[in-house]
């Protein structure tokens, strides 16, 4: 896996697990990948109404 995709654990109900699974599955994606794009979505809509989110430095970056 890339280094610029940290893991990160989900914890989810089960059923809606099961239903971001079928409609990525209808898709043609991947479960991860459908997971990505809704939240990608969300972001997306925030900007828009509230604005860039931006960041002073990258958020993985050590301080010296």
């Amino acid at each position: 896996m890339k280094k610029e995709y940290p893991r990160y654990t989900l914890r989810i109900p089960k059923s809606m697990l099961k239903k971001i699974a079928y409609i990525a599955d209808f898709n043609g994606r991947t479960t991860n990948k459908q997971i990505e794009i809704l939240i990608r979505k969300k972001v997306d809509e925030h900007e828009r109404c509230y604005g860039l989110i931006e960041f002073e430095k990258e958020i993985d970056e050590k301080e010296d």
